[in-house]
């Protein structure tokens, strides 16, 4: 997700303002927050300066917080995930703590890990806060229609895989040779099981796959919410029971034959309705690079968001509309 990055001494600059803290008081109520021989720079002069050049940006990373904080609180896997992150960061830089700092302000604007931190976290739950957004404004048409032609009942199955023995080096004729040949050992298996041999010692005989080979290339059950690769699972779940597929099954991984033992029966669409939703959500945000700030958009106003400065709501949908377009126009 893009990021919308907090400024954080402008933001502590802006709440000084606000608070008013410190300050001296002009004849006319106004406070001072300079002086010269000849003049002054007013609090209200500085907060003009600063909400016309900063403010809609500054604005958004405030009232995301109100909200955010509120509705998402932070969870151990957050905490986890983001020092992950910082620690995946820190490990380009080793034991340089200067350089480290140097990148994070340069890259995300920040001074210090502690303000990345806090960065990294309104992040996260904006993360959160768009997935659920989305969710949530699924139809239950797009559920129904997922639920009837993509959910399945838990598969138990067994499978040969053939991999292409490619290298990075390798031209792009000697990678397509050697797809060539992988497939070409699948079907002469496939040919094998047609003449009556065992797919289980086939299996023990031909797979490439270390982790099932032994056991006859037998897989843990798995479904349609399984992390299993798209065209393994189509082709899984359109056999019948007892059958092997007759052609090899390309995969990311290579060629496979897969024989499906048994399918139970899909479950009741009111059990699985919550992870067609997650699952739809995510395959929209995959597929728009404009929604997630349209989701923010959506989750402020259904929070209930309104401007008391006409100026100030002028530049946020001017703001939120130039992100779109300029995503949008990048292609991203």
């Amino acid at each position: 997700m893009k990021k919308l990055f907090v400024n954080i001494s402008l933001l502590a600059a802006t709440i000084l303002l606000v608070t008013g803290c410190g300050s001296a008081k002009l004849k006319n109520g106004e406070e001072k927050v300079v002086s010269f021989d000849n003049g002054k720079v007013t609090a209200d002069t500085l907060y003009k300066s600063l909400k016309d050049k900063y403010g809609i940006s500054v604005l958004i990373d405030l009232m995301d917080r109100e909200l955010l904080e509120k509705d998402y609180k932070t969870t151990a896997e957050e905490t986890t995930q983001i020092e992950n992150q910082i620690a995946q960061m820190k490990q380009s830089y080793q034991d340089n703590e200067e350089g480290f700092l140097t990148a994070i302000k340069q890259y995300f604007g920040v001074s210090s890990e502690e303000e990345l931190k806090d960065m990294l976290s309104l992040d996260y739950k904006r993360n959160a806060a768009v997935k659920d957004y989305v969710a949530k404004h699924i139809e239950d048409a797009e559920i129904e229609e997922y639920y009837n032609s993509k959910t399945i009942g838990k598969i138990t199955a067994r499978h040969i895989l053939i991999k292409p023995e490619t290298k990075e080096d390798m031209s792009e004729d000697e990678k397509k040779k050697a797809e060539e040949k992988a497939k070409n050992e699948a079907i002469d298996i496939i040919k094998q099981l047609n003449e009556g041999k065992k797919f289980e010692n086939l299996a023990k005989k031909y797979s490439d796959d270390a982790g099932t080979k032994s056991d006859g290339g037998k897989l843990e059950e798995f479904d349609n919410e399984s992390d299993m690769d798209e065209n393994f699972l189509d082709a899984a779940a359109k056999l019948e029971v007892g059958k092997y597929t007759e052609e090899p099954v390309k995969s990311q991984y290579g060629y496979h034959i897969i024989l499906k033992e048994k399918e139970k029966d899909k479950p009741k669409l009111k059990k699985v309705k919550d992870d067609i939703k997650k699952t739809l959500a995510e395959e929209k945000l995959q597929n728009s690079a404009t929604l997630q700030y349209e989701a923010l958009n959506g989750y402020r106003e259904e929070k209930g968001l309104k401007f008391s400065d006409s100026n100030l709501k002028k530049e946020y949908k001017k703001y939120m509309d130039r992100l779109i377009n300029n995503t949008q126009n990048s292609g991203n």
